[in-house]
């Protein structure tokens, strides 16, 4: 019988990589090794845990060394875009240093190397976007995403780039809100909320790209694939949809625009992406927005009881 093909997981105590590794898991056919920085946070059993941190090059080239993967699938990285504009150092460091560290080891395995990326990476003068939009990234985090996909499109091994856009879901311990979350818990306590209706977004439920990411590592996939999901919305939109589902006051939902609200990062306004290649080359079907709230609303009374 052939061993099962080793997938190596980063940030996998972070929402995608809860979703990644319960999904893998569950399909059985590969044997899972998760890392993150510091200890285990995931739930359940089933696959391995080595703490990392892929910022150390010398660490990440020992662990690589010993586990021989052949799929990497690079989730991890500093996201929290103002952050980023605050702190460029430490994010230079997690989302261009650390790439260059695991495709190096990559590489060295010659693992298919599978990255993940962002919607943040264009000007967002116009969406939604299919994979061959030219990037020109209008802050410092989508600057080191862009870096990090130019490096992985530059490796010798086998590379595959999934972009995504706005991404939502629960993690296990309720530890991380979304827009979902905090429109339902806002409205509940009848707080007045003001929604951008000028920015636009395909918004991304967690399980849907992780089922994205294990495709392409299923079927080999390679090149840059759009992984998000099929509705293009704006916030505005989005919170409107989700008062609807829960039969909660939309009257609360306030109208605004972008100029309105003071963030030091400046976020592209138009994104969103069209999913026809990984929907014809991967099978990739992602939830309506609509249904994505009903898979949270399931797991929210889950996760309480």
């Amino acid at each position: 019988m052939r061993s099962k093909k080793k997938v190596f997981i980063t940030g996998a105590n972070g929402l995608l990589g809860q979703k990644l590794v319960a999904q893998l898991v569950e399909k059985g056919a590969f044997q899972v090794i998760a890392s993150g920085k510091g200890e285990c946070r995931l739930p359940g059993t089933g696959f391995e845990y080595v703490s990392l941190d892929i910022t150390n090059g010398e660490e990440v080239g020992i662990a690589l060394a010993q586990i021989n993967p052949d799929i990497i699938i690079h989730g991890a990285a500093m996201t929290h875009v103002d952050q980023c504009e605050l702190n460029q150092a430490a994010c230079y460091d997690a989302n261009v240093n650390a790439t260059a560290y695991l495709v190096k080891a990559a590489e060295a395995a010659q693992a298919h190397f599978i990255f993940l990326s962002t919607d943040f990476i264009f000007s967002g003068e116009e969406g939604p976007l299919d994979e061959n939009a030219e990037p020109a990234p209008v802050n410092y985090y989508g600057e080191t995403k862009l870096e990090g996909e130019q490096m992985v499109m530059a490796c010798k091994t086998k590379w595959a780039i999934a972009r995504t856009v706005l991404v939502f879901g629960i993690a296990h311990d309720m530890s991380r809100t979304n827009i979902v979350l905090w429109v339902k818990s806002s409205l509940e306590a009848g707080k007045e909320i003001p929604l951008v209706d000028d920015q636009f977004r395909t918004p991304t439920l967690a399980e849907d790209l992780a089922a994205g990411c294990i495709l392409i590592a299923e079927k080999e996939a390679t090149g840059i694939f759009n992984i998000s999901g099929p509705d293009f919305l704006t916030p505005y939109e989005m919170a409107n949809i989700t008062a609807e589902f829960f039969g909660l006051n939309k009257e609360l939902i306030k109208r605004a625009d972008s100029s309105t609200f003071t963030q030091l990062a400046k976020r592209p306004l138009k994104t969103g992406f069209i999913i026809t290649k990984a929907r014809e080359q991967l099978g990739f079907e992602p939830k309506t927005f609509r249904a994505a709230i009903g898979i949270l609303a399931k797991q929210i009374i889950l996760a309480r009881s």
